[in-house]
C-alpha cells in the first residue's frame, strides 16, 4: 500500500495552486504556474495543469512522486 501524506484542509475547497504552497512543494503561490508547466501533477488518476484546481477533499494528489491526500 503507498504512503500518503494527508493534507487537512479547513476550507470548502483549496485550489491546486493554494495546495502545492501549503505542502511545501512551492515557496511562493506565484511559483504554481510555472511548476504546473515543468511537472506532472496527477490529482484522482489524470493529469492537471490547472493552477486553480479546486480541491473540496477526498481527492489523491500525486507529485513529484510523492502521494497527498485532501482531508476535510
Amino acid at each position: 500500500m503507498e504512503k500518503r501524506t494527508k493534507i487537512t484542509i479547513s476550507t470548502e475547497y483549496i485550489t491546486l495552486g493554494q495546495f502545492l504552497k501549503y505542502a511545501g512543494i512551492i515557496d511562493l503561490g506565484s511559483e504554481a504556474k510555472f511548476f504546473l508547466q515543468e511537472n506532472v501533477v496527477i490529482v484522482d488518476g489524470e493529469e492537471e495543469s490547472r493552477r486553480g484546481r479546486k480541491l473540496r477533499g477526498g481527492e489523491k494528489v500525486e507529485v513529484l512522486g510523492q502521494v497527498y491526500e485532501v482531508v476535510r
